[in-house]
């Protein structure tokens, strides 16, 4: 059965707040066929125009949805203020598996009561004013995107898709959203903000000079992966290596080391249910408690925290 996904757009919508989402479900439908069903909706169906003058076709309000997306855009302001779509979006809220917003439609949300006492993000240029406008709401302003239970929101514009990857590694996996990332050509998990994280990607994983050894250091995370050996690998004498592998990658052979670990780590405190001291072995770790601390660095969170959180 596939999962309905409904995607509210408004007058003067911003185009790629529901554009960016609805290729990112597209895509990874593509790798699981039957996965998702796709519907943009507004309040009066038929052409509405975005702020870009071009328009975007939809249908009408569905109730019957597992997850809604609220696009942003100048004309959120007006449309929260529209007591028909509010009622349509508590209502949906109160019986989809996850609502969420991209950019300013965090707006809407929270004129819904939706976010109140929650944490929640929206573009750097109005956090301040969501704040300010809906005092109960917990602002996070330098977040990609947030989720508080079933409700999630992203930053501006091209952050929705970094949110629609996550709502796809939820349903579909890591493996379908990094592949969906990739055929997006952006990152699996944007660097920046507590929950953000990318290793391949943005270290050049895809081509490049150490692409192949990348790929051989994911498989042996169990290895001390230390210079010398790396530098042994690559046939590079351990001072010419580091210097080269900084220079292609932008980072150090130990900071790469450590960001494979937490990619793979992540992928297996989430999707599965090995112990976290059996993760932290498996990725070369060792101590939980080790892989604790990273985990708090890169992501703001424990391994247990994530754990939770990906079986909400």
């Amino acid at each position: 059965m596939p999962r309905q996904i409904g995607f509210l757009i408004f007058p003067d919508f911003q185009l790629l707040d529901a554009a960016g989402p609805l290729g990112a479900f597209e895509i990874a439908g593509r790798y699981v066929p039957g996965a998702y069903s796709l519907k943009v909706m507004a309040a009066e169906p038929g052409m509405v125009a975005s702020s870009a003058a071009a328009g975007m076709g939809a249908g009408a309000l569905d109730e019957d949805l597992d997850t809604l997306v609220i696009s942003g855009g100048i004309g959120a302001s007006q449309a929260s203020k529209d007591p028909a779509t509010k009622a349509y979006i508590q209502r949906v809220a109160a019986r989809a598996r996850r609502t969420a917003s991209v950019c300013s439609g965090a707006y809407l949300l929270a004129e819904a009561g939706l976010l109140d006492g929650k944490l929640a993000t929206t573009h750097w240029a109005r956090s301040a004013e969501l704040q300010k406008r809906y005092p109960k709401v917990r602002v996070e302003a330098d977040r990609i995107f947030v989720r508080d239970g079933a409700i999630w929101t992203s930053a501006g514009i091209t952050a929705g898709i970094d949110l629609s990857l996550a709502l796809i590694a939820q349903d579909l996996g890591e493996d379908i959203a990094r592949k969906t990332a990739q055929t997006l050509v952006v990152y699996h998990r944007r660097p920046g903000g507590q929950s953000q994280f990318s290793a391949l990607i943005e270290m050049g994983g895809q081509g490049g000079r150490f692409a192949g050894l990348l790929d051989w250091m994911r498989e042996h995370l169990d290895q001390p992966l230390t210079v010398d050996q790396l530098a042994d690998r690559a046939a590079m004498s351990p001072r010419h290596f580091a210097r080269a592998f900084a220079a292609e990658t932008g980072m150090t052979p130990a900071k790469a080391v450590e960001r494979l670990r937490l990619e793979t780590a992540r992928e297996r405190v989430e999707a599965s249910s090995d112990p976290i001291d059996r993760v932290a072995e498996t990725v070369g770790f060792g101590d939980p408690e080790r892989m604790r601390r990273a985990f708090l660095r890169a992501f703001g969170q424990p391994p247990q925290a994530l754990r939770r959180a990906a079986r909400a």
